[in-house]
Formats: structure tokens, sequence, C-alpha cells
């Protein structure tokens, strides 16, 4: 499993891809898709511990159907459907750990918000979903629980844009490699997490779940000299 993260050389992420999301956190809807990077050292593989929680941070959940890419993928049409799909090796469930204070901060003044999603542990992915598992990705169900409540529960059928028009958007600017992860969005229902609690996330496939495609992790408070200050 850790041939995962070993392969990977970015993380790219689709932002607010899912309506009732972009509601809740008041914010506007995108024209065309946009996507910001996450570094594959955030990347949690399974079994490989708790997701730590920075001091002063404010810790967030984002559940998300994640594609592995299997080719080199640059310029693609948005209209071609079968391209962008054959660009994918397989799937993954991920999720995507946000710390939304820093991110609130960072965006009220302009800056990147690169550190509110890349401490270490803030991706814990599942194990590699085949392909043959998830026929349609824009058919799937994603859940995800904290403790004994259902947070997020939500179908892909729901984004707003589709894996060819993300696929495309990102490869006309970057170029797509073998190893890279694709996550696509967020459905409604983030949330806060502090240490203690445990989440769980899964995937369903016509009302039956994908068992390679299940998360399990505890969150803990992190050690260390990074304390959130105001930037």
């Amino acid at each position: 499993m850790a041939s995962i993260r070993a392969n990977c050389r970015k993380v790219m992420c689709i932002g607010r891809n899912y309506a009732d999301h972009i509601t809740e956190l008041n914010n506007t809807a995108p024209k065309q898709p946009f996507f910001f990077l996450k570094p594959p050292s955030s990347i949690l593989s399974p079994g490989s511990g708790p997701v730590l929680r920075p001091k002063g941070v404010s810790l967030h959940y984002e559940v998300e159907l994640g594609l592995v890419i299997g080719k080199t993928v640059r310029d693609l049409d948005p209209n071609n459907e079968k391209a962008a799909l054959d660009a994918i090796q397989s799937y993954i469930l991920a999720i995507d750990m946000t710390g939304r204070n820093v991110q609130d901060e960072a965006k009220k003044k302009g800056l990147p918000w690169s550190i509110a999603k890349g401490f270490d542990t803030f991706l814990p992915i599942s194990q590699e979903i085949a392909k043959s598992r998830i026929p349609n990705p824009h058919d799937a169900f994603l859940r995800l629980s904290v403790g004994k409540n259902e947070r997020q529960a939500d179908s892909t059928s729901l984004m707003l844009y589709r894996i060819p028009q993300q696929l495309a958007q990102i490869s006309r600017v970057m170029t797509l490699e073998k190893g890279d992860i694709v996550l696509t969005g967020t459905p409604k229902g983030v949330g806060q997490v502090k240490a203690g609690d445990v989440m769980r996330a899964s995937i369903e496939v016509d009302g039956k779940e994908i068992e390679e495609g299940r998360i399990e992790v505890e969150v803990q408070d992190r050690e260390g000299r990074y304390e959130f200050k105001e930037t």
C-alpha cells in the first residue's frame, strides 16, 4: 500500500464541486473547475497511524472519491469521457483533512492556503480500488461518520463538474503523470474533529459497500513546533 504514496508526485484537489458544500461554507460556485495541491507527504496509508491535529488548528474532514492516474494526460478534451476514464488506473477513497481556521484566515488576507491542506497525515486514504469495482465513478455513494454519528452521505452523481471536465481543466495547466492522485470534491456535511474522535469512511456501488474502500482512523493531537498563529 505504500506504493500509492511512493508513486504519487502530486495530489490535485478539485474544490467546490458539490453545490450543498459550497452553500455550507458560504462560498461562491466556480464558473469552471478549480483545483489546488496537497503534497504527497500528507498521504496517510491504511494502518499507518492516526491523523495528527496541529496545535491551535480547527480540523475538518472532507470525504472524497480519489482517482489514481495511470498514464500521462496533457490537454485532455473535456468532452472525451472515454479518454478521461481510460486515464484512470484505479480509485481510492480519501479524507481531505483541512485546517479550517488556517484556511479561513488565509482566504481573508488573500494568502495561499497550502498550509491548511498540507500537514503530514492530512490525507488518509483507503486501499486501492480496482476500476472494475466502480463501473461508473459518477454513480457511487460516499459516507463518513465520526464516532457513531454519520456526517456525510451523498452520491457522486451530485458533482457539478464531471471527471472529464476535471481532468481537462487540470491537464491544460499541469501534465498529469502516472501515479498522481486527483480528489474529486466533497459533498455537504463537513465538520470538525478533535483528539480521540474516530473517523470511518466508506464507498458503495449499487447499495453494496466496497470493502477495500474503507477508512478507519483516529485523530490525535500533534506534538512539535507548529502552533497556529495569525499571519
